[in-house]
């Protein structure tokens, strides 16, 4: 009977490592010059601004994103497929500045500030939603640049998904 018990409470325990395993996060990889935006198929790093990284259970690479509104985008859509297991956005307090913004930079996207609303203009030319990892810095970006701080849960599906007027955007930039 304590064979049993001992065996019993050995398969439990392994059960239990199986489960924390398989709920273990992917690391975020660095940005290299081969990543090449999900929807544009253009390559990361000819384009300005923050980027996405996200990935999906069963692949081995993540999907790439030329700003961070498409990422989010994603994200936020009914229509996007696969389990998601988590999206990693630039660090914009710790890029060295808005055309390159860093390679290594990566934070948790639920765990980010967002400056929602500002003259940001992402690497696709939509407005973009500027992720930082220190709320302080995130307001000081908004203070300089406009806009509001949010968190990924207050970021409205709306925000992301509308069409882009980019005659709007152009009037305000002549």
């Amino acid at each position: 009977m304590k064979i049993i018990s001992a065996l019993a409470l050995a398969a439990l325990l392994l059960s239990a490592c199986d489960d924390e395993t398989s709920h273990a996060l992917p690391d975020p990889m660095i940005l290299t010059d081969e990543a090449a935006g999900y929807y544009c198929q253009m390559e990361i790093l000819e384009h300005d601004g923050p980027k996405g990284q996200l990935f999906l259970a069963g692949l081995p690479a993540p999907l790439w994103f030329s700003q961070v509104r498409d990422g989010l985008a994603y994200l936020k859509s009914p229509e996007q497929e696969g389990e998601i297991l988590v999206l990693y956005v630039n660090d914009m307090g710790e890029a060295e500045d808005w055309s390159l913004p860093g390679p290594e930079n990566w934070i948790d996207a639920a765990d980010a500030f967002y400056v929602v609303g500002s003259d940001a203009i992402g690497g696709m030319g939509a407005p973009e939603l500027v992720p930082f990892s220190d709320a302080t810095k995130a307001q000081e970006f908004a203070s300089q640049h406009g806009g509001n701080v949010l968190k990924l849960d207050e970021i409205s599906a709306e925000t992301v998904l509308s069409p882009v007027d980019h005659d709007a955007l152009s009037e305000m930039y002549q």
